[in-house]
């Protein structure tokens, strides 16, 4: 029979250059076990496995073969992975395909087609730490992904529990923190197997929030937060790589998507969590923003001496970006935000527990109507409104579009019901993106200014007169005002 458990694990990310250290630090009670580990994952060759959420490996071990298949958390891997799995041994490198486990259903007749895609090695090194009433595993993995003459090193954490809540988790990892600098694991080895099997990527667009009918307020908000948190690290790790202006900018949406969350949640939350969370986030999202806006004024600014001081510029903040996400205190946030949210987000008032018990859906169509109530009211006579108003109109657009991509899921069942997001979605983007080229041009001449970049600014490259575009934005507000509201 297949063993079937919940598996919970925390995982972290460390350098290579770490190793050492941490081996040394006298954290660990002993030489632990050793062993090496050669896996092969399986799937069709058009990925089906993957797309239903399972993966499907077997892994030898000396002479021993176990045979595992893991179900997606449903949580985006957002730090803390709780997976079910399904494990038994086998005889031999070839999957068995039975009653034992979801896949010959999932899969059907292209079970069939079941074949090895790709392949991990890694020298495992395992510890047993108790405390008290709790009991980790923990696993320190080095080796590497392989698919075809591609592939991608492994070094990482995972953290355990045998005995005790996930509280012990987030104690060790802050214990490990302490010693060696170590990020938030968001994605599994298969994962990152899948990603060689793919072209190379130079950002990761936020993914689909995957909420349901049924799911509570408190749930959906763990949910979107996890996604955000997923959303930030693989872009950050794309940063730490190698500089790409493209994951820079996605790493900033994730930062805003995850601000926005915090403000569309508040009224469950403890002022002082949000408050503090708000001041760090708005200090990365700060200074990411600062290094976007040189990427796109570079871009926008004809081939001279002023692109030449720009670019320049742009490399110091491209620095500034790279330093920050090497400190402890961008490695620690993103910890404390999962650690956070894992033991409940707080303690909050008896009127703040009532709304994180509410079905998921009145409290999203109740914020959405907000946001939108808010948007159209205060966006009429675009053209009488100035530019710090318009600005306003565009940074509230844009939390109202985050709002309605994080609760799609509740509110569009049917065909008829994913016409209405689309729609709705569409005219907040052609809002946004008006207003947003408008706000470029007006703010051209600042922006080298807080740079001490003296030069013509007619040498940037705009979107048109600046009447023309706040006409083109108003148009694009009445079309959004006139849009059906998905929620409703």
């Amino acid at each position: 029979m297949a063993n079937v458990k919940q598996e919970v694990e925390l995982k972290l990310e460390l350098p290579s250059k770490a190793i050492e250290a941490f081996e040394r630090s006298g954290l660990l009670p002993d030489e632990g076990a050793r062993a090496e580990l050669q896996a092969v994952y399986f799937d069709t060759p058009d990925r089906q496995l993957k797309a239903k959420g399972y993966t499907l490996r077997i892994r030898r071990s000396g002479n021993e073969r176990i045979q595992t298949v893991k179900a997606d958390d449903g949580q985006g891997g957002g730090g803390l992975f709780a997976r079910a799995e399904w494990e038994m041994p086998v005889a031999q490198d070839e999957p068995v395909i039975d009653t034992r486990t979801p896949i010959a259903a999932a899969l059907g007749e292209a079970a069939d087609m079941i074949a090895p895609a790709f392949h991990v090695d890694v020298e495992r090194r395992t510890w047993l730490i108790a405390e008290g009433q709790t009991e980790i595993e923990l696993v320190l993995d080095i080796g590497m992904v392989s698919a075809g003459e591609r592939q991608a090193p492994i070094c990482e954490i995972e953290l355990e529990s045998k005995a005790g809540g996930p509280a012990a988790l987030f104690s060790l990892a802050r214990q490990i923190e302490a010693l060696v600098p170590v990020r938030l694991g968001v994605a599994a080895k298969s994962e990152r197997g899948y990603r060689l099997l793919a072209d190379a990527t130079s950002s990761f667009k936020a993914e689909p929030v995957s909420l349901k009918t049924g799911n509570r307020a408190e749930e959906a908000f763990q949910t979107i937060v996890r996604a955000c948190v997923r959303h930030y690290r693989l872009n950050e790790g794309l940063l730490l790589d190698h500089y790409e202006p493209l994951a820079l900018h996605q790493a900033r949406v994730a930062v805003r998507r995850l601000r926005s969350a915090l403000t569309l949640f508040k009224p469950m939350l403890a002022e002082a969590d949000v408050s503090r969370f708000q001041a760090e986030l708005r200090w990365l999202a700060k200074l990411l923003g600062e290094a976007r806006d040189l990427d796109v004024l570079v871009d926008r600014t004809e081939p001279g001496e002023l692109q030449d001081r720009i670019d320049a510029a742009r490399r110091v903040a491209h620095a500034k970006v790279i330093d920050a996400l090497e400190s402890q205190r961008v490695c620690g946030m993103m910890i404390d935000i999962v650690e956070w949210l894992t033991l409940g987000a707080g303690k909050v008032a008896p009127d703040a527990e009532r709304l994180r018990d509410e079905p998921a859906e009145l409290f999203a169509a109740r914020q959405l109507q907000r946001f939108h109530r808010w948007v159209v009211r205060h966006g009429r006579r675009m053209t009488k409104l100035d530019d710090e108003r318009r600005h306003e109109v565009r940074k509230k657009a844009k939390k109202l579009r985050y709002a309605s991509e994080f609760f799609a899921g509740l509110f569009i069942g049917t065909k008829k019901e994913r016409r209405w997001h689309g729609r709705y979605i569409e005219a907040l983007e052609v809002l946004q993106d008006d207003l947003g080229a408008l706000n470029d041009l007006v703010s051209t001449a600042g922006l080298l200014s807080k740079h001490g970049l003296s030069g013509d600014p007619g040498a940037v490259k705009g979107g048109g007169s600046k009447k023309k575009l706040i006409a083109v934005a108003a148009g694009a507000h009445e079309e959004l005002a006139d849009a059906k509201p998905f929620w409703c």
